[in-house]
């Protein structure tokens, strides 16, 4: 278990009553389960406490926490007969957005998402889930596919932003994201998108310009990362906490003023405590969702999502 910061009480318990039940293996003579429940009890109330009311900074960190279930888990977990399409028919292939043909609950769609790894290995492969144009470009690409075949499409958002290399610049990263955004607000089909960990920027704009929009409960969707926020707004990166706080970027401010059209609740001490529970509410999510807009026409679909968008925004302004 890999712990955040805030966690490290928490740590110190569990560590503990491991460190009990460790020693006790192999002696007969050592009763320890009383002293080690008690100290898992002890676990579970900070647990609960710790996790009752983060600020945003936190959330920031539980979003980002390496042992999230990420897009390939979900894909593996909630959608059969996947069928990887790669490319985008130009420069390459990215990584960093995987993308297919599957089954979600015996109904062919389309799902794609950001890969951010699961090690050093295939996050540097996965270029820590930060897309380069080709990745939008490839998911344009599948986007045309679902539209000419009316097969809904999935988008599973995870990314701290599209990459700013300086190739990235060089072959057209800010108009590839646009197009990407733009075809979301084209298709005629239905579009789900489900923010699993970080919405980073026009990064995660490019897929989750959709029907309805989800979110983890301690999943983040802004304009920009706190970090990057208060690196310009007051040259000073380490102002990050006030930054989050100002950029009322969690999935819970994100509901109040419409942007998110739904929550995901999240077991306790975040997605990373229970990987199978959280992919399968977020399966349950996908489904309910889905069920509400599948039967809508085209003309009907786009017109409602353009809507959407060009209304976002009145809800909070007029609470």
């Amino acid at each position: 278990m890999n712990y955040l910061d805030f966690e490290k009480p928490l740590a110190e318990i569990e560590g503990k009553a491991e460190e009990l039940r460790a020693l006790a293996r192999g002696n007969d003579e050592m009763d320890v389960e009383d002293e080690a429940k008690a100290l898992d009890k002890k676990a579970a109330e900070m647990l609960v406490e710790l996790y009752k009311d983060l600020t945003p900074w936190r959330k920031c960190q539980v979003a980002r926490h390496p042992d999230r279930p990420h897009c390939r888990d979900y894909i593996e977990a909630l959608f059969t007969e996947y069928t990887p399409l790669a490319g985008d028919r130009n420069f390459a292939d990215d990584h960093a957005v995987m993308g297919g043909l599957a089954r979600f609950n015996d109904r062919p769609v389309v799902v794609i998402g950001h890969e951010k790894g699961q090690d050093t290995k295939t996050r540097i492969e996965r270029n820590f889930g930060m897309a380069r144009p080709e990745g939008y470009r490839k998911a344009v690409r599948l986007m045309d596919l679902a539209d000419r075949f009316g097969l809904p499409v999935i988008s599973l958002v995870d990314t701290p932003g599209a990459y700013p290399g300086k190739g990235a610049e060089e072959r057209g990263q800010s108009e590839a994201i646009a197009r990407s955004t733009e075809k979301c607000l084209q298709i005629g089909v239905p579009l789900i998108s489900v923010i699993i960990g970080e919405g980073g920027s026009g990064g995660a704009v490019a897929f989750a310009t959709a029907d309805r929009l989800a979110m983890l409960e301690h999943s983040i969707y802004s304009v920009i990362s706190p970090e990057g926020c208060a690196s310009i707004l007051w040259k000073d990166a380490e102002k990050m906490r006030e930054a989050a706080e100002a950029l009322r970027l969690t999935a819970q401010d994100l509901h109040k003023l419409g942007v998110a059209d739904h929550i995901i609740k999240e077991p306790k001490g975040g997605a990373q405590r229970d990987r199978d529970a959280t992919i399968t509410a977020v399966g349950k999510a996908i489904e309910q969702l889905l069920s509400q807009i599948e039967k809508k026409d085209r003309a009907d679909l786009i017109k409602s999502r353009r809507k959407k968008f060009l209304d976002m925004g009145s809800k909070g302004l007029a609470a």
